[in-house]
Formats: C-alpha cells, sequence, structure tokens
C-alpha cells in the first residue's frame, strides 16, 4: 500500500538538514583553521551561526507556547548574514520551519547568495 498526503511528505526527508549543518560548521572551523577562510570571517560565521541558533530556539519555544513570535523575514536575514549554517543544525534538530515550502525556498537561496558571496570574496582575495 502507498502513503500519500502528510504521512508521506513527513517520512520524505530529501535533505537532512541537521547533518547539513553540522558538516557545514565543521567544514567552516576547519577552513579556518587551516587558513582557507580569515579568521575575521570564520569567526563572524560561528558568532551568527550560533545567534541564528538561538533565534530558531526561541522561536521553536514561542511556537509551542503560542507567544510572539520571531518574523520570517528575520530568520531569513540571520541566514544571510553567515548564520545559516546554525539556522540550518537548528532546523534539523529542533524539526522547526523544514516543512514550510515557502520558507525552505527563500532559505535555500539565502544559503546560494551567502556561498556565492562568499567564493568570490575568497577568489577575489587570492
Amino acid at each position: 500500500m502507498r502513503e500519500t498526503g502528510r504521512r508521506a511528505a513527513k517520512r520524505a526527508r530529501p535533505v537532512p538538514h541537521a547533518l547539513l549543518g553540522l558538516v557545514a560548521c565543521a567544514a567552516i572551523a576547519l577552513a579556518t583553521l587551516f587558513g582557507w577562510v580569515p579568521l575575521g570571517m570564520g569567526q563572524a560565521f560561528g558568532l551568527m551561526s550560533g545567534f541564528a541558533f538561538l533565534i530558531y530556539w526561541m522561536d521553536k519555544a514561542a511556537a509551542q507556547r503560542q507567544g510572539r513570535r520571531v518574523a520570517e523575514n528575520s530568520l531569513h536575514l540571520l541566514a544571510l548574514l553567515c548564520g545559516w549554517p546554525g539556522a540550518l543544525l537548528a532546523q534539523g534538530l529542533l524539526r522547526h520551519k523544514t516543512q514550510k515550502m515557502a520558507f525552505q525556498l527563500v532559505f535555500w537561496l539565502t544559503v546560494i547568495a551567502n556561498v556565492g558571496v562568499m567564493g568570490w570574496l575568497l577568489s577575489s582575495r587570492a
């Protein structure tokens, strides 16, 4: 028997958010450690990722208690400002904002833009 609808959508996890977030955090930390990424850039990613994770955690808690939520635009801005690895990790570990396709589309666009700018900065540095 084939699953359809919400049950099938819940089981299908095309993007393992927590794993990708952990890999991104580790890759940036190692690149900084080996000097491939400037220390300031590595620190920015670390600080903003930690801050993004905290804000996602606060938003998840607010959603559970039906309190005041963090605006989605604010979450996207955090992702764009070097916080996407922590946001990705939070999405996976907290199971927050992973099912809303419109949110995911904008989130992944911020990741692509962020990685593109980082790549451009690093290539222009060489």
